[in-house]
């Protein structure tokens, strides 16, 4: 027979999520189960974690617990759709309750444990310092782990699925291909990406599309592994991988910037400075697109959340007007926006069934702690994205010329012409791949 302590903290939460079909079960065996029809199971494996639980807010302390090992919500799914339904008051009042509660059972509010998944960052916000801190923590792990569950280009950034029935690799592939078509890129072209991951956009542009491509990045683990991806395609000069912030470019100009998943990083008062250094970088006539994840517009920053504590550290979602008005600030000319935010949804669920699929080496390579921080951030995300919760947009600008001139077709046509892309066969050898 479940404790009274047990039965009101079965009845908090259930307040919290507007049902009560669901189980709870506690380290020492207890089970509450008072409806038969069972959304999912709430499992504590140890009163450490209710400890946990109740040492901040919400989105956090279920992170830590999580995290922890010490607490597991299955299907996961399930439980994150019903908490994504309380309203923020819902929230608070409810977390009164269930804090209330677990006291009651006898836990003790405690700080974290030592946890690896957790960012602790130091120094002024968005400094060049802290910001390569803030990019090694997520993008530092191994290049096998992300292999786990990424396509096999290792695109660490939404696809794009001509229908709902392709694979990852397919949709990738496509993606790549729209991005350099956007940027109408031609052989002998320089194309920079700004925050460049493991070099598939790079090495994509150059075997297809015949540019010179530079690709930077923050983290030394994804310049190594571009830069050995590159030599195995024997690329030579013409891909350069670097380990550099956008704010030092040192003057180089290029026919086309590409910034796939960056500006998420960059912050809200360098917006303005991460315009200008992309208009700086082009040439007139040049091409830029960036590619990133946006929030609905006054939406708060907060620093407290699971995704800026332990995914994504100093992350600052914008919305696609602030981007847009960020872009005009520096002289560029906006002449497309496309939202992808369906796009991104079908890329998670991808994401997240090669990720069980995989997950005993996940938990070898990354540990159980990263691991589940993974499994945690992807599956809230992509159900955020179906919700519209948060959205993905490609803002595509230009640096006109002095006489106004933009060098860019009337029409969109060529952008989903599947012949559009050159081979470029003659621009880097014999060796250019046959097929897309």
């Amino acid at each position: 027979m479940p404790s009274r302590a047990a039965l009101h903290l079965h009845a908090a939460f259930s307040r919290l999520l507007n049902t009560n079909a669901w189980q709870l079960r506690l380290w020492d065996g207890t089970m509450v189960q008072p409806a038969p029809d069972v959304r999912f199971v709430f499992t504590f494996r140890s009163r450490r974690a209710l400890d946990l639980l109740i040492g901040g807010l919400p989105e956090r302390a279920f992170g830590r617990a999580y995290t922890s090992g010490g607490l597991d919500m299955e299907p996961l799914r399930s439980f994150l759709q019903l908490m994504a339904g309380a309203s923020p008051a819902q929230l608070l009042r409810g977390w009164a309750r269930v804090v209330a509660a677990a006291l009651a059972l006898g836990a003790r509010p405690a700080g974290a444990d030592h946890n690896d998944a957790e960012a602790h960052l130091r120094g002024r916000l968005h400094s060049r310092e802290r910001d390569a801190a803030a990019v090694r923590h997520h993008y530092d792990l191994p290049a096998e782990f992300y292999a786990l569950f990424l396509d096999s280009s290792l695109t660490y950034s939404c696809a794009y699925f001509e229908s709902t029935d392709v694979d990852i690799d397919t949709a990738q592939r496509a993606k790549l291909d729209l991005v350099c078509r956007k940027l109408r890129l031609r052989p002998g072209e320089r194309l920079l990406d700004i925050g460049c991951g493991w070099g598939s956009l790079v090495l994509h542009a150059v075997q297809h599309y015949g540019v010179h491509g530079v690709g930077i990045t923050l983290s030394p683990r994804q310049v190594e592994t571009a830069r050995q991806r590159a030599a195995s395609l024997e690329l030579g000069k013409r891909a350069d991988f670097r380990l550099a912030d956008y704010r030092d470019l040192g003057g180089e100009r290029f026919d086309a910037v590409a910034s796939i998943g960056m500006v998420e990083h960059v912050g809200r008062r360098l917006l303005g400075a991460y315009a200008q250094a992309i208009q700086d970088a082009l040439r007139p006539t040049g091409r830029a697109l960036v590619h990133g994840i946006t929030c609905e517009p006054r939406a708060l920053i907060n620093r407290a959340s699971f995704l800026n504590t332990f995914v994504f550290p100093d992350g600052e979602l914008e919305d696609v007007g602030t981007i847009i008005r960020s872009l005009e600030g520096a002289g560029l000319e906006v002449r497309d926006v496309e939202s992808l935010r369906e796009h991104y949804a079908l890329t998670l669920s991808h994401w997240l069934r090669r990720l069980e699929q995989n997950w005993d080496d996940a938990v070898r390579i990354a540990g159980p702690r990263r691991a589940r921080t993974w499994r945690l951030y992807m599956t809230a995300a992509e159900l955020s994205f179906r919700a519209r919760g948060v959205s993905i947009h490609q803002t595509l600008a230009v640096h006109p010329a002095p006489d106004g001139a933009a060098g860019t077709p009337l029409t969109r046509a060529d952008w989903y012409a599947h012949e559009a892309a050159p081979r470029a066969v003659s621009a880097i050898g014999e060796r250019a791949p046959q097929s897309r």
